[in-house]
């Protein structure tokens, strides 16, 4: 049985349902970029707050590549599960907030009349950094194929074609501008997307680039939950203890947080009554997220893979591995933040490790460590920047080099500053797992400092292929079928272009499996 509007009922009583009614209330938000994390987060907040106070603020969500949450929220007509799981027994609600989800390469139309449509007085947003299409200086790219094709008229495919099109229809009708919220890990991200939207708009259309600045607000927001990727496993014991199958479920820890900049052109759900915090500035709350919870993530990601571990809670309880996170945290990454009055970071610090150590949530260490590229910046070159600046060093965001000498006979000394020497023989029995030290004195004014940026494993004892690097920057393709079943694990070498300059380059984000 599946979960529906019409099946509802027949879910267990310890199921908290939401708290109005959820068929007579209308949407008043569009969220562009719907997946896990908003269902389990702004949507949740929404549904709170709509049971606590009223208004008509259901969300219309908008994917902007894939068809997957549309084709698992239909059947069931926007319906879905939040299990918050912790040492204790896992708890099971109901949300209601989502009305509907359109896939925007197969309803572009929809997508914009949902945006342009005068009820909607709120525009959400998760489409991770790679959705802003940013150049290396932070500006909109332009030379992108896909925002040169919008700007030259072609079909809307990223967020500012969308948005162009919707706000030139708001103002056509008279309909008002709208709140447009970025919930994305950048900082000052109301900012960032005002510029950029805004030198989308100067481009194609200045009097609507104006008509926006003058009628719509960007407040910065910061957002916090981990939502790991849900797997079979989960639906599976969900559906044994629920009854019935919701193919929308997410699951994610106790913990929330939403910082949100109080400045919203036109109205606004309860949220500050569900345990949202409104504030005048938002930027120590983002840069402690940035450069603690995710620094240290993407850190627990690259080194706990590197020693073997698959999920969160393993690597911060390894003893190798937890007294690293603890300095990064309280001693490299905490001094840099300006704290605001009544934020506490050395308790903000223990409650990560706490969260970090939950064993009921299986937050996988791969799925961190993707995107590295995009990443990396925020989470530890400012960290680095101030260190250095300062004349400090920053040892848990400086180099690792690590020979399992005990499990690889090869000798892997490194060579020079900056380099290593190529495993020159097959690591037979064992694994060869080393760090590159990266130079990249030019972003930090001169001063040499090797980040963790760069791991590679070649599990031999399951692959036999060479899987040596074949130059700076690059690395051999797989020529060889990895033998016995195993898998190949490797990661691409960053170039000095991309540290320096910002450039996209994948940071420890390609796994070739083979």
């Amino acid at each position: 049985m599946r979960l529906s509007g019409d099946t509802q009922e027949q879910l267990p009583a310890d199921v908290v349902r939401p708290g109005y009614d959820v068929v007579a209330t209308r949407t008043g938000i569009v969220h562009l970029g719907i997946g896990a994390f908003h269902r389990a987060h702004q949507a949740v907040y929404t549904d709170d707050a709509m049971a606590m106070a009223g208004g008509d603020w259901r969300i219309i969500g908008v994917s902007l590549r894939s068809d997957t949450v549309r084709d698992q929220l239909a059947p069931q007509d926007g319906l879905y599960t939040v299990t918050q799981r912790s040492a204790d027994a896992p708890q099971t609600r109901l949300i209601g907030a989502i009305a509907r989800v359109i896939v925007a390469p197969e309803e572009p139309e929809a997508v914009i009349t949902a945006l342009a449509d005068p009820q909607t007085r709120i525009v959400t947003l998760t489409v991770t950094e790679k959705g802003y299409y940013q150049t290396a200086e932070g500006g909109l790219d332009i030379d992108h194929q896909t925002i040169a094709g919008e700007l030259a008229g072609g079909k809307p495919v990223t967020i500012y074609g969308f948005l162009a099109r919707a706000l030139q229809r708001r103002r056509a009708a008279d309909a008002g501008g709208v709140t447009l919220l970025s919930c994305d890990n950048l900082s000052e991200n109301g900012q960032r997307l005002r510029a950029l939207l805004l030198d989308f708009l100067e481009r194609s259309d200045p009097g609507l680039a104006q008509w926006t600045a003058d009628h719509c607000s960007f407040p910065s927001s910061m957002v916090d939950r981990i939502v790991p990727a849900t797997t079979d496993a989960d639906l599976k014991s969900l559906a044994e203890g629920i009854g019935m199958d919701d193919r929308g479920a997410v699951f994610t820890e106790p913990f929330t947080q939403w910082v949100i900049e109080d400045h919203f052109a036109a109205g606004r759900p309860a949220w500050e009554q569900v345990g949202a915090q409104m504030v005048a500035d938002v930027r120590p709350y983002e840069t402690a997220k940035l450069r603690m919870l995710n620094g240290a993530h993407s850190a627990l990601a690259y080194i706990g893979l590197l020693n073997g571990h698959d999920y969160v809670h393993q690597a911060v309880n390894d003893p190798a591995i937890r007294p690293l996170i603890e300095r990064l945290l309280l001693e490299e990454a905490a001094p840099t933040i300006d704290a605001a009055e009544g934020q506490d970071l050395e308790a903000y610090a223990a409650d990560l490790l706490a969260r970090f150590d939950n064993p009921a949530l299986n937050h996988r260490l791969i799925q961190i460590a993707m995107d590295g590229s995009q990443k990396i910046p925020q989470r530890w070159l400012e960290t680095l920047h101030h260190h250095r600046r300062d004349g400090r060093a920053c040892p848990a965001l400086e180099e690792r080099r690590q020979c399992n000498a005990h499990a690889c006979p090869v000798d892997c000394a490194t060579t020079e500053w900056g380099e290593w020497g190529l495993c020159s023989a097959s690591c037979a029995g064992g694994s060869h797992e080393r760090f590159r030290a990266v130079d990249v004195a030019a972003a930090f004014e001169g001063a040499p400092c090797p980040v963790l940026l760069m791991l590679k494993a070649c599990h031999t004892q399951l692959c036999p292929a060479d899987c040596e690097a074949s130059s700076w920057g690059t690395w051999s393709a797989c020529d060889k079928s990895c033998g016995g079943g195993g898998s190949r694990l490797r990661t691409r070498v960053v170039t000095h272009a991309a540290v320096r300059w910002g450039k996209a380059c994948p940071v420890l984000e390609e796994r070739q499996l083979c």
